[in-house]
């Protein structure tokens, strides 16, 4: 059994029957999805608090870290678990002043060393690598190997994130890598989340 983990994103809609969909994935692999990722883009915070709450209330009852993407302010207003930041959001020890010392930070490091030794250096709790694949979530420019995987995991002690276009047929390489999570959206959303989780345990538990 690998000790790799499922990082699950949200669609860019989270409204409607989403917090259902949320929780039969969190319920079709339980223990499986240890983070969840709330990705909402151009609403204001009042709306984005809004939708987050029934999403938040849902991994807290499952002991999943909620995770903010790119916004300290609402994970601040949120009390959220963590906060993911892109390399245009901001500066990991500002948001660590912000947040306390209990919020897990992230930080996007597409396919460089040199960002995440410098994300590690700074504090980041795990450090994110990708695309691997082309995604149909969001536009790649960056493409990793799965070599940085091993670099990574063989010198440092501090998680990473592997993102970008993965599926349960092109994860197992990934995985035996030394990725420490799978961060997935299209793949489980895109579909039946279901039976997408349940592909994916298959893949990690092998």
């Amino acid at each position: 059994m690998s000790d790799c983990q499922l990082y699950l994103i949200s669609p860019l809609d989270v409204s409607g029957t989403f917090p259902e969909r949320l929780a039969r994935a969190l319920e079709a692999g339980e223990g499986l999805a240890t983070a969840f990722q709330f990705r909402v883009k151009d609403i204001d915070q009042h709306e984005a608090a809004r939708l987050a709450v029934p999403l938040q209330e849902i991994c807290a009852a499952r002991d999943v870290a909620f995770v903010v993407n790119d916004d300290v302010s609402l994970a601040k207003r949120l009390k959220a678990d963590g906060v993911h930041l892109g390399q245009g959001d901001g500066d990991i020890r500002e948001a660590r002043e912000v947040l306390g010392r209990e919020v897990q930070i992230g930080v996007t490091c597409h396919a460089s060393r040199h960002l995440a030794m410098e994300a590690g250096e700074a504090g980041a709790d795990y450090v994110a690598f990708g695309a691997f694949f082309p995604s149909t979530t969001k536009t790649t420019e960056h493409r990793a190997e799965t070599d940085l995987l091993n670099w990574w995991s063989s010198l440092f002690e501090i998680p990473c994130v592997a993102i970008g276009g993965i599926t349960p047929d092109n994860a197992a390489p990934l995985v035996e890598a030394g990725a420490d999570f799978l961060a997935v959206s299209g793949s489980v959303w895109g579909g039946d989340e279901v039976a997408a989780i349940r592909a994916f345990a298959k893949v990690l538990s092998a």
